[in-house]
């Protein structure tokens, strides 16, 4: 393993230290407990935004703090839930009188963590789970994974919080974000913990591993290596199926990559997808390409769809300014 780190144990604290200071002009590290806030006084008359989860993911979640998308994030060690008094020290610390949204990524430390805080905080408070990941069934014992649609739900709520929406209108627009979108993600390699020091699962050179989540672990299924237009053609057919978009629908097109993927790959995946729906009469009218919900160094792609209307649409072009995300400001 070839990393650029001191130790394993001081990695994630120097990481956010140096995050902190590149982007000191927008947010805040408070170190313990550990949160990262927008720098700016206490939103008293704005619905806060607060999401997290573990490290590894970057920039999701602190790379989306700023006007327009989060107030706080809460980061854990890698591939590890941060804990609830980091999420009550976040609320206390940020939110007003509008109360606090927690947008949360459905997997069990991380719901299970959120759920404790939000029975500890004294503000109004409600939560949004996402979970778009259509490589698990809608029945799956423990629900499908959040994976790179947190972005949208994060991006729509957080310009309507901007614009003032009250805590009920912005948990709507974010529980209609995570309904219209949905993701699927392909590996080519694992990703290695540095802790672990190896990968944490082996593919051979002609084999991919489809339906991967974003900590490392398999997808639901091995094959055969296959070309950029058959890996996009079984993707864009699952997330077609799930959302069954009508010929004229408008729609967002994210191509993400999982850490270790070359932008020119990135860029020849979003050709293909969006020929993908191009043929069945989808019409996407904004995109989104780049690795901003990764999984470390994983070589692989995810495609995310999100389906939208006139209002949905208005959010995502809102102003947005944070470190990973940053338009009309």
């Amino acid at each position: 393993m070839k990393k650029f780190i001191n130790q394993t144990d001081s990695l994630f604290d120097e990481s956010l230290q140096g995050f902190a200071k590149a982007h000191a002009d927008i947010i805040t590290l408070n170190s313990e407990p550990c949160f990262i806030s927008r720098k700016s006084s206490k939103a008293n008359n704005k619905v806060c935004l607060i999401s997290g989860g573990g490290s590894g993911h970057e920039p999701l979640h602190a790379g989306f703090i700023g006007k327009g998308m989060l107030d706080a994030a809460c980061p854990g060690q890698i591939f590890t839930s941060p804990t609830p008094d980091q999420m009550l020290a976040a609320t206390e610390a940020i939110t007003g009188d509008a109360g606090v949204l927690f947008i949360v990524k459905n997997y069990a430390g991380d719901v299970m963590n959120f759920e404790i805080a939000a029975e500890m905080i004294d503000s109004e408070n409600v939560s949004v789970l996402v979970n778009d990941d259509v490589s698990l069934p809608k029945n799956h014992s423990t629900g499908r994974r959040g994976v790179a649609g947190t972005l949208m739900v994060e991006k729509m709520a957080g310009a309507a919080a901007e614009q003032g929406a009250s805590l009920e209108e912005c948990k709507g627009i974010a529980e209609r974000t995570n309904t219209n979108t949905a993701s699927m993600g392909v590996a080519l390699s694992s990703c290695t913990v540095p802790a672990l020091g190896k990968p944490t699962f082996n593919i051979t050179d002609s084999e991919m591993e489809m339906g991967v989540g974003i900590h490392g672990e398999r997808g639901h299924e091995t094959l055969p290596l296959g070309s950029a237009s058959e890996i996009v053609d079984i993707i864009a057919s699952a997330i077609h199926e799930d959302l069954q978009p009508k010929a004229g629908q408008s729609a967002l097109l994210h191509i993400n990559g999982l850490g270790g993927t070359p932008l020119m790959e990135q860029y020849l995946i979003y050709d293909l997808a969006e020929i993908y729906w191009q043929k069945r009469g989808v019409k996407i009218i904004r995109s989104l390409v780049g690795s901003y919900t990764t999984s470390l160094d994983m070589a692989g792609i995810s495609i995310t769809l999100t389906l939208l209307d006139d209002e949905l649409t208005a959010l995502w072009d809102a102003p947005v300014h944070t470190a990973s995300l940053r338009w009309g400001c």
